[in-house]
C-alpha cells in the first residue's frame, strides 16, 4: 500500500498528518540513532554475566551520545539524566576495570 502524498501547504496546516519534531539527516540525528542503537545493544546484553562490561560500555557511550544530543537540544531534561548516567556507568566501569588489574 503506498503512504499519501500530502502537499506543503497540507504538511504545514494539517493537525492530523503526524510531522516529527526533530530535523532528519542532521548530525544531531545521526548522533541520536546511532545512540539509541547503541543503548539497545546494551540492553540486549544485559542478561548475560559474561556480557557485563559490554553492558556498561555500551551504555556509557550511548548515554554520552544523548548527552551530546541533550546539549545541542538545550534539552535540560536529556542533560540531566544523561549527565547522571555517564557519571554513574563511568564509576561503574572504573570500578570494574580497577578490580581486575
Amino acid at each position: 500500500m503506498n503512504s499519501p502524498k500530502f502537499n506543503k501547504e497540507e504538511l504545514e496546516n494539517s493537525n492530523r498528518i503526524f510531522k516529527s519534531a526533530t530535523p532528519k539527516y542532521t548530525y544531531d540525528w545521526y548522533i541520536k540513532w546511532g545512540s539509541s542503537i547503541l543503548l539497545l545493544c546494551a540492553m540486549a546484553t544485559r542478561s548475560s554475566p559474561d556480557l557485563a562490561i559490554w553492558d556498561q560500555v555500551l551504555s556509557l557511550i550511548g548515554c554520552a551520545g544523548w548527552l551530546v544530543v541533550g546539549n545541542i537540544w538545550k534539552d535540560r531534561a536529556l542533560i540531566i539524566l544523561n549527565t547522571a548516567a555517564v557519571i554513574i556507568l563511568g564509576s561503574g566501569l572504573i570500578s570494574v576495570i580497577t578490580n581486575s588489574i
